[in-house]
């Protein structure tokens, strides 16, 4: 069997070590060249790394048994060009959800970072970003010297930063995962007043950066989560088995 999973996040990577092991033939594309140094600890899979539209996505896909769309809850372009791959590859597909958060009920909720910066810009205090690079343009109307970006330790996310003429001061470029211990000191070390985050769910540290904010008072801005149909990881787990006849 071949299967090709569409991924960069954690349960990818998990269910891509099952499939391995399991025997299948298994493909991993990934966006980023850090997604791609995290995948290549997984033996026996093949990792495909850069950012595809649906007709590259359909060719990787040709001649697969299975297509699994494991990219970010947030990541709906992708998700959008999955779908239209598998469907021209005559592929089934199918999306693994990750658990939404229970969120706490004094949080901000907005629909978008662009959201997120609208209210921001009526409010005063530092701002912890945990959206990631891609989403730093939107909050260009916020003044810079407030924010503080969190961002993966990579060119491509400090060239996102400087792009936005982020002092090198407020950057904070580490890798996760983040304790609340952690957060919590980053709050306190740069006198954060926001945390603006996405829910992404446990993988994504959504709990722990909750339970800092709660301790230390700073208020927590929500970008929602897109509503989407799939499959939790076990439901895909149990699929991938009886495909390969392990059960």
């Amino acid at each position: 069997m071949r299967v090709v999973i569409f991924s960069g996040t954690t349960e990818g990577r998990e269910l891509s070590t099952e499939t391995a092991a399991m025997g299948a033939e298994t493909v991993v594309c990934v966006a980023t060249e850090y997604g791609k140094l995290m995948q290549e600890h997984v033996p026996d899979t093949h990792t495909l790394s850069g950012r595809m539209d649906a007709g590259e996505m359909a060719k990787v896909l040709s001649g697969a048994d299975l297509c699994i769309d494991a990219t970010h809850p947030y990541a709906r372009e992708a998700s959008r060009n999955i779908r239209e791959a598998a469907k021209t590859a005559n592929v089934p597909c199918h999306r693994l959800l990750r658990r939404e958060s229970k969120l706490p009920p004094d949080c901000i909720l907005v629909d978008s970072a662009a959201d997120a910066a609208r209210f921001l810009q009526g409010t005063e205090g530092n701002i912890l970003l945990t959206t990631g690079a891609k989403e730093l343009a939107a909050f260009s109307p916020v003044e810079r010297q407030r924010l503080y970006p969190r961002v993966l330790p990579v060119q491509e996310s400090l060239a996102a930063c400087e792009g936005m003429e982020i002092p090198r001061g407020n950057i904070i470029a580490m890798q996760g995962p983040f304790s609340c211990e952690l957060n919590t000191a980053l709050i306190h070390q740069f006198s954060i007043e926001w945390l603006v985050t996405k829910d992404g769910g446990a993988a994504g540290g959504f709990a722990e950066k909750a339970e800092a904010a709660q301790q230390t008072g700073a208020r927590l801005v929500v970008i929602r989560r897109p509503k989407e149909d799939g499959e939790p990881y076990e439901t895909i787990l149990e699929l991938c088995k009886e495909m390969m006849g392990c059960r």
